[in-house]
């Protein structure tokens, strides 16, 4: 496997496993798994790369491993839990490689030829474990989204740190609805 992107930029870990997480949220078969994920690794700097059938079917149980890490945003001791329980089964210690004639970057996971589950889990993991620590005992900045029928996951950027919807289109829809509920009960 060809894994040249700096896990030391862990934004762009972060970011990367988010969108693999919500690239494959509504379980497609294996194939499918595959190809979105490629499409997700391509946009984050890992061309020319192949993802197997098998792969893809290793990256959906990884991706549901780190929607776990998302879902227990409101209990930071439990996301932390989680996350502490991925480092310990896919990171390795952090090394340098200049594999595949990629320039010096930084690999968490345990080899250089790690699939792409274990590397996903490993970068991913370390990248949302940084996060979390950054914002102390507070509520981390990640979660799922709010919205009833939206299965998505996000990153909170904000400064407050109160985000609990994916995008402005699933808070306004919710609030709609919330409105809408109120005034056909008092009518």
């Amino acid at each position: 496997m060809k894994h040249v992107t700096s896990v030391f930029d862990l934004d762009t870990a972060a970011r990367r496993a988010l969108a693999v997480v919500n690239a494959l949220r509504w379980q497609p078969a294996p194939a499918e798994a595959a190809a979105r994920a490629a499409e997700v690794f391509a946009e984050y700097g890992e061309t020319g790369v192949t993802v197997t059938e098998s792969d893809g079917a290793a990256l959906l149980a990884a991706a549901d491993q780190l929607r776990a890490v998302f879902a227990a945003a409101e209990d930071p001791g439990a996301a932390a839990g989680l996350l502490n329980g991925l480092l310990a089964r896919y990171a390795g210690p952090p090394r340098l490689s200049a594999h595949d004639g990629a320039h010096w970057h930084l690999h968490v996971d345990r080899a250089d030829d790690a699939p792409w589950d274990a590397w996903l889990l490993a970068s991913g993991a370390l990248a949302l474990a940084v996060l979390l620590a950054s914002a102390g005992h507070d509520r981390p900045p990640f979660g799922t989204c709010d919205a009833a029928d939206c299965r998505m996951c996000y990153l909170d950027s904000g400064r407050g740190g109160g985000r609990r919807y994916c995008s402005p289109r699933c808070a306004t829809r919710t609030r709609v609805a919330a409105f809408r509920a109120r005034s056909t009960a008092t009518t």
